[in-house]
């Protein structure tokens, strides 16, 4: 059993052995400690009697959920949009479940599942670059999550790329999470409360030249993000999911115009083929929750 925490729905999935989701259920997530373990609980519980399985009978169970998450405790921290802060969440679910739990930021979940979504070989790396609110990669390093030395391994998102870029919320201008993010691209538009992103490139695409602008950061930064997943680790693979992922071409099409410009200047970056590593995630891929049903391993209470 996979459990993918988000900010408005909580999502769980059975996987079979042979890596296939046989089960889903959906249900709204709680707000607050108690809210989000109790949401968290019903959603394993839903999914146990959709399957006909007792909690028990589930060879692992994990859940992937937003903020800071020691993987060794499963405690979890500055989850602010959960309402969640120091957090016991895996200690808590296990004794609510009655089964062992594993807990892992929700990003790197969602990098594992990737992984398995493209069926890589267990000796391949892939860097996942999550392009949602918020900007951020988890990377799967020979078939295992690798998070550094204290779990900040993937936050690329605080990687500046453009000192006179606007600023961030991290107290930095330029950074790769302002300039390529659906939370920095609402801040830089500050129009309207729909879906910023769309709207940038409406804007843009009618030639507006605030708009031109923010397109011209957004595909820059997505470019950056890939390049710096391949020039530091030399991933096989870079998976794009999140929310601006699924403008597909809309944004892909001018990132990929970055990615000939540079090789046509470089024949250093040409020979990397990064164009030819990037993969979009299927829209409406469970992987966050996926991942976490790959998590195994350590389990609470020790």
């Amino acid at each position: 059993m996979g459990v993918d925490i988000g900010g408005t729905k909580t999502e769980a999935v059975a996987v079979a052995d042979d890596g296939s989701v046989v089960e889903s259920v959906r249900l709204a997530t709680g707000f607050g400690p108690r809210a989000v373990v109790a949401s968290t609980v019903d959603a394993a519980a839903s999914l146990a009697a959709a399957t006909g399985l007792r909690l028990s009978d589930f060879a692992t169970i994990g859940v992937g959920i937003p903020g800071a998450v020691d993987a060794a405790t499963g405690r979890v921290s500055h989850a602010i949009n959960l309402g969640l802060d120091h957090l016991p969440l895996g200690a808590e679910l296990a004794e609510r479940l009655g089964a062992p739990v594993r807990v892992e930021n929700d990003v790197n979940a969602a990098a594992l599942g990737a992984f398995h979504l493209f069926e890589q070989p267990a000796t391949a790396s892939m860097g996942y670059l999550n392009l949602g609110t918020g900007l951020a990669a988890g990377l799967v390093l020979r078939g295992e999550l690798w998070r550094g030395a204290r779990g900040g391994a993937g936050e690329i998102g605080h990687i500046l790329v453009d000192p006179a870029g606007p600023l961030d919320l991290d107290g930095q201008h330029g950074g790769l999470e302002v300039v390529a993010s659906g939370s920095g691209i609402a801040r830089q538009w500050g129009r309207g409360n729909g879906n910023a992103v769309s709207a940038v490139l409406d804007a843009a695409d009618s030639g507006d030249a605030e708009a031109l602008e923010i397109r011209r950061r957004l595909y820059e930064g997505v470019a950056a993000a890939v390049r710096i997943l391949v020039l530091t680790v030399d991933v096989d693979l870079v998976v794009i999911g999140g929310g601006i992922s699924s403008l597909g071409d809309r944004v892909m099409g001018g990132v990929g115009e970055i990615f000939a410009a540079w090789g046509a200047q470089s024949p250093f970056i040409f020979s990397l083929g990064i164009a030819d590593r990037v993969r979009l995630l299927p829209e409406g891929a469970p992987v966050a929750a996926l991942g976490a049903a790959h998590l195994g391993g350590i389990s609470w209470p020790k």
